[in-house]
């Protein structure tokens, strides 16, 4: 992660939670990634103007999680969390302490997806205006994109809080409807993203 002196990529969130991808093969159950709580990261790489949220238990990478403007966070119970990542064809899950941590994780996702849009809005413009003919002068230009509202992207907020979660299991964090026939928003966001994703 920070392994290159010219990386600049940093964390600017971090909290403690227990991490849980869903079974690939039944999209249906929730299996532990990890056995106790974990670090779990929001990161901003100014170079690329990426944010993706990254946890790692032990030098084993369980999330790596680049934030689209697409996908939602979800809350599923006062201590549970999901959101599903099309890119990595998987729904990630955090089982958190308190409903606090919880609810500061989801406004932190809520935070740097609007961000990633804006980013990804700019970016486009940059890449309209690139394109334009080299005689137009900027003015001349008439660009259907709204110009991005600028954001605070390089606000950092951590807590040091060191959480511990002792009767945390998934069965008490999933939603009552999470039975074989009724699959949550986020499944069926994965299964309708995989028919028809890209990757």
């Amino acid at each position: 992660l920070g392994s290159n002196s010219g990386n600049q990529e940093q964390p600017i969130y971090s909290t403690r939670a227990h991490v849980f991808q869903i079974d690939p093969n039944t999209k249906k159950n929730w299996m532990p990634t990890s056995k106790h709580a974990v670090t779990v990261s929001y990161f901003y790489d100014s170079t690329r103007n990426v944010y993706r949220i990254i946890s790692l238990d032990g030098s084993k990478a369980i999330i790596n999680s680049t934030i689209t403007p697409n996908m939602t966070f979800t809350k599923t119970s006062h201590k549970f969390g999901q959101w599903a990542d099309s890119r990595a064809n998987t729904v990630y899950g955090l089982g958190f302490s308190s409903e606090h941590h919880l609810a500061k994780f989801a406004e932190k996702f809520a935070e740097y997806k609007e961000a990633a849009r804006m980013a990804k809005e700019k970016s486009l413009e940059k890449m309209e205006l690139a394109s334009s003919p080299s005689q137009e002068s900027p003015a001349d230009i008439h660009s259907p994109l709204t110009p991005p509202v600028t954001a605070d992207l390089c606000r950092i907020n951590g807590t040091g809080d060191d959480v511990t979660l002792s009767d945390v299991s998934p069965n008490s964090m999933l939603q009552s409807d999470l039975s074989p026939t009724t699959p949550t928003l986020a499944h069926r966001h994965v299964l309708n993203t995989c028919q028809v994703c890209s990757y």
